[in-house]
């Protein structure tokens, strides 16, 4: 199915096609004619089938949903959480290069599928911007439809979402000079010391240095090739700290959860003393995954704590090598003060399982599942807490609620005791992620062991 490379590379701009503009949440789009529909709270369908030739083609629109990871993250996510659970992928995606249009940017991919003999392609289009992510969704067995499906394709718009009040509270809390947060290092029981940086977390244990790198938006873009990533990520991060450097190496290893190793011999342009440097990073299949920078005295320090590189792709899953680099991401932990949490923080959840007749790829419908969760503290050790959760079956969901209020306090810096959380005392345990000018803060169920 060639032709589909021939489509999938567009930008989400206004086109006079075959009928009528309608709107669905942040998209605007020209609706198929003739095409069955049928419109939910999250999506948006369109099928036409031909039952004795026995081809088909199923449109699915997603409402926008609240994320703010970056793009190629986001489709990574659509693709294992919505296409996986749709359809058999045995490959991973081919995919396209982004396209920007007025703040939304555009990933596209595509692979073919095989499920209980019924041969075709899905078809993923994650647009990404202003803090949302929309989703659209082909399946079709046939060319026959290649005309219909790109012309609506090539009718959408997104516009600019509005602000709501629950959007604009802070699920992380910025860090400017007058509010600093109480813990600024962590020392880990193992040795490794952890420090927050402007650009990055910096873990430091006896003559080792490693800095976990904050999400960084040109450092991060995505590249079809993941060689020409490395590079970029590396020039970006790494080389304008360094003035020389020697015996530079660069071996990504590609596949669904790819790895990124670069390698050099250089000198630090602060102290002029001769380091070793590696810059490693897991393109995990979920999205995660970001940028670590190594730095030893030499070669033969970095292998002796990390393993050789041959010796850590031979044991990647074993626990070492890679398993042992891609665990020092961990190391990104902070203590939480009382002090700390003033103010409002919110997480959004959500979730969706789409059914599909797999013989027909017609939808059999959605399960869906969204909830909204704040924590707001203030003075006196006073809290309020509220979660909003609705699910089930498209066009049958059910919604609830709870809420409560009443004082907190910090146990040991790790944990916090709630005197209310849906009728009873409980106790969760906390602490502070860091990115760039900010922190996220991460609450857990003492019932499920630490949250990180």
């Amino acid at each position: 199915m060639k032709y589909l490379l021939s489509f999938l590379i567009f930008v989400f701009s206004a086109s006079n096609v075959f009928s009528q503009k309608e709107t669905f949440d942040l998209t605007t789009f020209n609706a198929p004619k003739a095409w069955k529909k049928q419109r939910g709270e999250s999506t948006i369908q369109f099928t036409k089938e031909d039952t004795a030739k026995g081809i088909y083609c199923l449109i699915t629109l997603y409402k926008s949903v609240s994320s703010p990871a970056s793009a190629k993250e986001n489709f990574d996510m659509a693709w294992a959480s919505i296409v996986k659970e749709m359809v058999t992928v045995p490959n991973a995606s081919e995919m396209h290069p982004p396209v920007i249009d007025a703040g939304w940017e555009t990933i596209s991919g595509y692979a073919p599928f095989e499920k209980d003999g019924n041969k075709g392609v899905a078809i993923l289009i994650t647009s990404s911007g202003f803090g949302k992510m929309v989703n659209l969704v082909m399946l079709t067995n046939t060319e026959i439809y290649k005309t219909e499906m790109t012309a609506f394709a090539e009718s959408i718009s997104l516009k600019k979402p509005a602000l709501t009040a629950i959007e604009t509270v802070n699920a992380i809390k910025p860090l400017p000079t007058s509010d600093k947060f109480a813990f600024t290092t962590t020392n880990f029981d193992n040795g490794w010391i952890s420090i927050v940086q402007e650009d990055w977390v910096q873990v430091t244990k006896n003559n080792i240095k490693v800095l976990l790198h904050y999400p960084n938006k040109k450092a991060d873009a995505y590249n079809s090739v993941i060689l020409d990533g490395l590079k970029n990520a590396w020039d970006m991060l790494v080389a304008p700290r360094y003035s020389s450097a020697t015996n530079m190496v660069f071996k990504p290893t590609s596949g669904w959860e790819s790895i990124e190793f670069g390698e050099a011999s250089m000198v630090e342009k602060t102290t002029g003393k001769k380091v070793y440097v590696v810059l490693f990073k897991k393109n995990a299949s979920n999205g995660s995954g970001k940028y670590i920078e190594f730095i030893t005295p030499d070669k033969s320090t970095f292998e002796q704590e990390f393993g050789s590189y041959e010796n850590a792709s031979a044991n990647y899953g074993t626990g070492t090598g890679f398993d042992k680099m891609i665990s020092m991401a961990n190391y990104n932990k902070f203590a939480v003060a009382a002090s700390d949490l003033n103010g409002k923080w919110t997480s959004n959840f959500t979730g969706m399982t789409q059914y599909v007749n797999a013989y027909t790829g017609a939808s059999a419908g959605a399960n869906t599942h969204a909830s909204n969760e704040n924590f707001e503290f203030g003075s006196g050790n006073t809290y309020k807490w509220d979660l909003g959760v609705a699910s089930g079956f498209v066009g049958s969901i059910k919604f609830q609620s709870a809420k409560s209020a009443g004082k907190f306090s910090a146990i040991n810096n790790w944990q916090v005791s709630f005197s209310d959380i849906e009728g009873k005392p409980k106790t969760y345990n906390v602490q502070f992620v860091c990115i760039k000018g900010a922190r996220v803060l991460w609450i857990g169920d003492t019932g499920f062991g630490k949250v990180q």
